[in-house]
């Protein structure tokens, strides 16, 4: 009879479980920690709701909107506001709105007419990527320098806080990869792209409904926590994963039919396994730090009337960007006041978001002076640091994902999923949890 033994309770790991649970599969998760959700933390303090880390989801697939409203959470759902849909970028010490239409990019002052006219050449281009290209070199490649310096960059740090010159474009990106390989042109994949879409009902990125819940994005592993019941298992470590027989896993001295590892992957080598899981150790996880400042309103003369400002590194600033959590979702921040979430580190440089937090403020608030026009110091300070935040998909990332191929084909009934596998979002992550759990089902 099958039993599944879960090994990290983050939304992957959680939303297996529920997945398993709901088909009358028997499962327990254990979780190290003394709570549920990974890197989804929500907290409440002195009037604001702060995300110390993801800060939203995207409904990028059906499974994704149908999993919440199986959980009976449509109802604590916060769409995010329409008027935060501009992006800034910073360019010249200014953050200026990313154009959200091809009449607007025409007339946007965020690029030049130069790298506009190298866009229009872009579905001329014949060349083709390898397999371990950079997403740097296949910008460059497709779309000039500009785009890379001013779109890629701030947008690759935003996302996974990491370096395109650095990052695989065939795993990072795998999407835009498969672009070129399948129409020979970016321009061209994302028109005839959409209409495919459009018949899997799946949604691109940009198109995607946008949401986090009343409470913060905590609730979402909450209520899958609750859903589960006794089967989480907090505060209860994993040491090893022993095969007692054929199709038999020991797991905290109890018998299981199928392990998942749904923890991250920097994490696996410490466990005790019949299989060698040394070489996730060589998955990069650059450190970051969220930092959350409450200010008046009144003394921001930016109207905060977006999503965030991401910073490119050639405009060479201490911060990676910043969100407008208060312009996004209400009851963020108290009356009269906003919240800001300024990220530090990544794979830019990692050593910043480790620095004394009293130094990093000084820094923090020297680019929103100068950026956002902040002329007071913040009324509310709330710092969470990631010492290893977010999986970076290199160059040559292959060869982890073959690995875990090679053990998932030798050793029956061991699964991997999550962030470090499926994509880094939370809808990936989600979905990396629903996907193994019904292949587990089948």
């Amino acid at each position: 009879m099958k039993k599944v033994a879960i090994i990290g309770a983050g939304i992957t790991g959680l939303s297996a479980a529920y997945e398993l649970q709901e088909k009358g599969i028997d499962c327990a998760v254990f979780e190290a920690s003394g709570r549920v959700g990974g890197c989804i933390s929500s907290l409440r303090k002195d009037g604001y709701l702060v995300e110390c880390g993801p800060n939203s989801i995207l409904e990028t697939h059906p499974d994704v909107g149908n999993l919440i409203t199986r959980l009976g959470l449509e109802g604590n759902k916060l769409p995010a506001s329409l008027a935060a849909k501009n992006r800034y970028i910073v360019r010249n010490g200014k953050p200026l709105a990313l154009p959200s239409s091809p009449a607007a990019f025409l007339k946007s002052k965020a690029f030049s007419s130069k790298a506009k006219l190298r866009l229009l050449k872009e579905p001329f281009i014949q060349s083709r990527s390898s397999e371990q290209e950079s997403l740097a070199d296949f910008v460059l490649r497709r779309i000039g320098k500009e785009f890379l310096d001013y779109a890629i960059n701030p947008f690759v740090s935003g996302v996974y806080a990491g370096e395109p010159s650095r990052l695989s474009v065939k795993h990072a990106f795998p999407k835009l990869y498969a672009l070129e390989e399948k129409y020979g042109s970016l321009i061209k994949g994302a028109i005839k792209g959409s209409r495919e879409r459009k018949k899997r009902a799946e949604k691109n990125v940009h198109d995607a409904r946008m949401y986090s819940f009343d409470d913060g994005m905590e609730v979402l592993p909450l209520r899958l926590a609750e859903k589960l019941g006794y089967r989480v298992r907090l505060n209860t470590p994993v040491s090893s994963i022993q095969m007692m027989e054929e199709d038999i896993w020991l797991v905290n001295r109890e018998e299981f039919s199928d392990v998942l590892l749904a923890i991250p992957a920097h994490q696996m080598p410490e466990l005790n396994t019949p299989f060698d899981l040394d070489l996730f150790e060589e998955i990069e996880y650059p450190a970051v730090t969220s930092l959350s400042l409450g200010f008046e309103l009144n003394s921001i003369m930016h109207a905060l009337d977006g999503f965030g400002m991401l910073i490119p590194e050639v405009e060479h600033k201490f911060s990676l960007g910043a969100l407008f959590p208060s312009s996004i979702f209400p009851d963020r921040a108290p009356g009269g006041m906003a919240l800001l979430t300024v990220f530090i580190g990544g794979a830019r440089s990692p050593e910043r978001a480790l620095m004394d937090k009293d130094e990093m403020l000084v820094k923090v608030m020297d680019d929103l002076r100068e950026l956002l026009g902040i002329n007071t110091e913040p009324d509310f300070v709330h710092s969470t640091v990631w010492p290893k935040a977010i999986p970076q998909y290199t160059i040559g990332y292959e060869r982890f994902l073959n690995r875990m191929n090679e053990i998932e084909s030798q050793y029956k009934g061991i699964h991997f999923a999550g962030h470090y596998r499926d994509g880094i979002s939370v809808s990936n992550s989600l979905l990396s949890g629903l996907n193994i759990a019904k292949k587990m089902i089948s």
